[in-house]
């Protein structure tokens, strides 16, 4: 079976103006995503939109690894747009366009469940800084502290960290959750302000979420 997630993921985030929503949404989904899709290295694609924070829309490209964004076949399309593409990207009728290209970093490895995995119906995405001098604590108090628990929460499925390698801020944490029950229920309310060592004393107080982050996006294409 083929791999379904790698070690890279790209994510474009878009507001557009309401009259463009619909030929926009057609646009996606009947041509931009098969378009990627059909590149070497790009292993699974879905479209988002946003529930709680922002941009509205979010398209999540799983990927071999960054490198695929930059080859030959993904710089094809877009040094040589279709018609409909030059008249319905984001990046020219879109009032917020955000494109982050990302190398994992937790975990260490992709297990076979996860390579496995569909795109999820509901993920939480943040998207933070900190300042530079205590990346090293930042990544282990994440890493050890707060996914353990957050994993112990039912309906929770895996949670992914990254870290930018085109685009800002310089990492995001991708939760990967069955349903909107999830992020509405009692443990996740519980999880978020939960006081774990080192991450409430040395880690919050320093870390920085962009505008619209944490986002929670439900899937709406394919349904």
């Amino acid at each position: 079976m083929a791999a379904k997630k790698g070690n890279g993921l790209l994510m474009i985030y878009s507001d557009v103006p309401v009259e463009h929503e619909e030929e926009y949404n057609r646009w996606y989904n009947e041509e931009h995503i098969p378009e990627r899709l059909s590149i070497p290295g790009v292993l699974n694609a879905a479209r988002y939109e946003a529930m709680q924070g922002g941009p509205r829309y979010l398209a999540s490209y799983e990927l071999e690894s960054a490198d695929t964004w930059h080859s030959d076949a993904w710089q094809k399309w877009l040094k040589e747009p279709t018609e409909w593409s030059k008249k319905m990207s984001p990046r020219t009728i879109g009032t917020a366009y955000i494109r982050n290209l990302y190398t994992r970093i937790y975990p260490d490895n992709v297990s076979e469940d996860t390579a496995n995995a569909d795109m999820a119906q509901v993920i939480l995405v943040g998207r933070m800084s900190v300042p530079e001098d205590i990346d090293e604590k930042f990544n282990k108090a994440y890493n050890t502290e707060r996914l353990p628990e957050a994993l112990k929460i039912p309906g929770y499925i895996r949670a992914r960290r990254f870290e930018c390698v085109m685009g800002a801020p310089k990492y995001s944490t991708v939760h990967e959750m069955e349903s909107m029950d999830v992020v509405n229920g009692e443990g996740w309310k519980a999880w978020s302000p939960m006081v774990t060592p080192v991450w409430n004393t040395e880690i919050r107080p320093h870390m920085v979420h962009e505008e619209g982050s944490p986002g929670v996006y439900q899937r709406v294409f394919p349904k």
